[in-house]
């Protein structure tokens, strides 16, 4: 008898864990878009970035920037996904500045050398991520 395939997030969850957040998280099996773009933020090497709408383009949702940014949201956190390296159009980072997430991304972000200023990531380069 063949043995089921794990998902994505099973491999990553203790057994028998349980996501201990406020808000309902929706399972990875309820929308393989959201396994396919956290598969994409694990791609991006350290020290790059890339932008929401690269991450859904590559995971095959071409114009779905914003799925992308939900994906991130929503992701469990035991996958430990580097969402720091995923920032909005043209480099921004896309929190409030006076934000702890602002703060802790652009502090991430410069502890792997990327450049931070002004809300921005400095010599912005997308990195070029394979189609899924």
């Amino acid at each position: 008898m063949a043995r089921p395939k794990k998902t994505f997030t099973a491999l990553f969850l203790p057994l028998n864990s349980k996501v201990s957040r406020s808000r309902k998280r929706p399972a990875a099996d309820d929308n393989p878009a959201l396994e396919a773009m956290w598969h994409v933020v694990c791609a991006i090497p350290r020290g790059r970035v890339s932008t929401y709408g690269d991450v859904a383009r590559t995971a095959g949702f071409p114009g779905r920037a914003r799925q992308a940014g939900f994906a991130l949201r929503v992701a469990p956190d035991a996958l430990n996904l580097p969402w720091h390296r995923v920032v909005g159009a043209g480099g921004r980072i896309v929190f409030p500045a006076s934000s702890p997430e602002h703060k802790e991304q652009a502090r991430r972000l410069r502890a792997e050398g990327v450049l931070v200023k002004d809300r921005r990531v400095i010599r912005f380069e997308a990195t070029q991520l394979e189609e899924a």
